[in-house]
């Protein structure tokens, strides 16, 4: 089909067909535009269209550069588009369209906490995913101050979501996807939600989230564990602050609507940088909060929320997340160092959790300590209480793993780090210097961890022949199986760091 054109439930849109075989659609509407009185609202549908709409090129992402640092450049892996408050678009690759077909569905929520980046970065193509047989949706949706501010307990009723608007957007686009996907080749009874980093923190707030319920069916947690979001009264603090740096008072708030986007991102940026450790584990910034009504309590805390009961979930992070953008001074730590470096993150229990890391890996020396220790404190117990806590409501299974694979890209000297489990799961390794040092191990590791993505999308179960991975057993509390992705050969263990597991647990759920 050389001008592949889809009616969609707003209108007609027009992708293209790429040289891999893959239809690409980019920018699809699926929200009207969220500036002046649509701000802090609900999404609202768009109006529909007549004629053919393009989809060829992605649509703006949500406004979230510094207006105080206008020689502030975007990172390159990541779309350097315009940001706009028009921004709920989303973009889907499949291999058909209007065939009758019915491919599981993934749906991306991207990284960047709950504050920056886009469903557009080329690190997240998924025409590779989609070539795999599924089919594939990022999208955009509102961000930080303009997407989770909490004006419920100062402006009424009228603001009641106003603190959950960017997860609305997002709920509104997995409404797009139940009722248009089937025209894209997909199957709405199988979507999957995934996401890294903030987007595993936004997969963690769907779960628990009442308004998403039924409109997905199998969820993936990548090095974004979301145990807790924001406490109402702190998110209502940090909104009177944001009122005060603009210069409204509480009174004045419907006057918001009026003002230019960067009076409030200037203000957003000055109170999110304000000092404040709430603990491990604790949601800090502009971010989901539990309202009692959109989201009724935390995803995963004191327990796994009910809500998802019924959902399995893949969840795990890497094995050196904190190598991410590594100072070369990390490799030249010594002991006082890294004595020093766990107290400020552990407490006095620092000395207890370097023994024990010790004993667990004999050969590393300070610098690598270091990275294993503060990978597992907080981001790595998080992801561990994330599986048992789903695994204890008895329902759904969850499948814990840590990514291991040190690719060997300048020397191997940044381990695995945030982010590097990413081009596995799009299988876009080509695309990542990172990863395409790896050469045949890393493509063969791509091919594993992207087939067991889609199996869990597919089935509910991320176990698939032709893998050569071994059995991926659910996570219990009795054996607590993890599978370690690594090249040349993935295996599944029993509790990979017991002894540090126990010790570190009582710190972060203290």
């Amino acid at each position: 089909m050389s001008e592949p054109i889809v009616d969609t439930t707003n209108g007609k849109v027009r992708g293209e067909l790429l040289e891999t075989g893959v239809y690409a659609f980019k920018g699809i509407r699926y929200g009207a535009s969220t500036e002046g009185t649509n701000r802090f609202m609900p999404p609202k549908k768009p109006e529909p269209w007549a004629g053919v709409r393009d989809a060829l090129k992605y649509g703006a992402s949500a406004p979230q550069s510094n207006p105080g640092r206008p020689d502030q450049t975007r990172e390159s892996m990541y779309q350097t588009g315009p940001e706009s408050e028009d921004c709920l678009f989303l973009n889907v690759w499949t291999q058909g369209i209007n065939d009758g077909l019915k491919r599981p569905v993934m749906f991306w929520l991207h990284g960047g906490g709950f504050a920056i980046l886009s469903g557009s970065a080329p690190a997240w193509n998924g025409a590779n995913l989609a070539r795999r047989g599924a089919v594939v949706v990022t999208i955009n949706h509102r961000l930080a101050a303009l997407g989770y501010t909490h004006f419920g307990d100062i402006g009424g009723k009228e603001y009641a979501s106003s603190g959950n608007v960017g997860m609305l957007d997002a709920i509104l686009a997995l409404e797009w996807t139940r009722d248009n996907i089937e025209k894209f080749g997909g199957d709405p009874k199988r979507v999957m939600i995934f996401g890294e980093s903030g987007g595993g923190a936004k997969v963690s707030m769907l779960l628990g989230c009442a308004p998403a319920k039924g409109l997905f069916h199998s969820a993936a947690i990548e090095s974004g564990a979301g145990v807790r979001m924001c406490e109402r009264d702190y998110a209502t603090n940090l909104a009177e602050r944001l009122l005060a740096e603009i210069g409204l008072k509480k009174n004045q708030l419907p006057d918001i609507h009026k003002l230019p986007v960067e009076k409030i991102l200037g203000a957003q940026f000055k109170v999110q940088g304000e000092p404040g450790d709430l603990g491990p584990g604790r949601r800090m910034g502009f971010a989901p909060v539990v309202d009692g009504s959109i989201l009724p309590a935390h995803p995963f805390y004191p327990t796994a929320s009910k809500l998802s009961a019924n959902i399995p979930v893949i969840v795990g992070y890497n094995k050196t997340e904190s190598t991410f953008r590594l100072n070369p001074k990390a490799l030249e730590m010594d002991d006082a160092r890294l004595l020093s470096n766990v107290t400020r993150i552990i407490g006095d229990k620092a000395d207890e959790v370097i023994d024990i890391y010790r004993r667990i890996y004999p050969e590393a020396g300070a610098p690598d300590l270091n990275f294993l220790i503060t990978t597992d404190f907080p981001r790595g117990i998080a992801h561990i209480t994330i599986a048992e806590r789903k695994s204890e409501l008895n329902k759904a299974a969850a499948y814990h793993y840590r990514f291991d694979y040190y690719s060997p890209y300048e020397d191997g000297r940044n381990r695995a780090p945030h982010g590097c489990e990413i081009p596995y799961v799009f299988d876009n390794t080509r695309g990542s210097p990172m990863a395409f040092a790896g050469g045949t191990a890393a493509r063969t590791l791509a091919h594993q961890v992207a087939e067991s993505w889609i199996a869990l999308a597919e089935t509910g179960d991320p176990n698939t022949p032709g893998t050569g991975l071994p059995i991926w057993r659910p996570y219990t509390k009795k054996d607590r199986a993890t599978m370690l992705f690594d090249a040349p050969q993935s295996h599944c263990v029993d509790d990979p760091i017991r002894e540090a597991r126990i010790a570190l647990d009582k710190i972060f759920n203290a």
